[in-house]
């Protein structure tokens, strides 16, 4: 039994390592891979639960892919679980930095490396379309849905708010939007309540 957890605990960090040590840009950059590690090759989560620990961990402090790490481990071993996910997603970046800080100076100025961070970042960006086209078929299911997208890119690209505003200002309506559709299945299922009340 005993062996087993460790077995599972190994298996989440290094596969947490794998995602730290070639996921370039973190944050939203890690998407593709998370959803290829953790959904498609493990089906540890669902796509829809990707989905609310990103937005969890964007509403939360500290670094979005560190957060999902923390609740991924969670979900699957606990509190030791989501540790040791923290410490995998972590671990290649701090001996990574710990590397690049000997010789960053005289690397950053580099033309060969300067053109080598141009492509990786069209990469990336080819990536992350790739992944937010998929991950809206699942959660851009209603009309009020996609106006409620097209506001908070709105709001962030054009009017440059800050996105903790935005996810804000989007659990405030939706949380609004829960209490109002909960008063109206209450009266529907309890009129005489509501003729009582009137």
């Amino acid at each position: 039994m005993k062996k087993n957890i460790i077995l599972e605990l190994l298996d989440l960090y290094f596969a947490f390592v794998k995602i730290g040590t070639f996921t370039i840009g973190g944050g939203l950059a890690m998407m593709p891979m998370l959803k290829r590690e953790l959904i498609d090759s493990r089906g540890w989560i669902t796509e829809d639960e990707l989905i609310d620990y990103y937005a969890v961990g964007q509403s939360t402090p500290g670094i979005i892919a560190v957060n999902v790490s923390t609740f991924v481990g969670y979900k699957r071993a606990g509190l030791i679980g989501g540790i040791i996910g923290t410490l995998g997603m972590v671990t290649p970046s701090f001996v990574i930095i710990m590397l690049l800080a000997q010789f960053i100076n005289s690397v950053s100025d580099h033309p060969v490396a300067q053109k080598a961070l141009k492509g990786i970042n069209v990469a990336v960006a080819a990536l992350l379309t790739h992944v937010v086209y998929s991950f809206s078929k699942k959660t851009i299911k209603t009309p009020v849905s996609f106006i409620f997208m097209m506001i908070s890119f709105l709001c962030v690209g054009l009017l440059k708010l800050p996105s903790y505003i935005v996810i804000l200002g989007a659990i405030a309506i939706a949380s609004c939007g829960v209490f109002v559709r909960a008063r109206q299945l209450k009266n529907h299922n309890h009129p005489e309540k509501k003729e009582e009340e009137e």
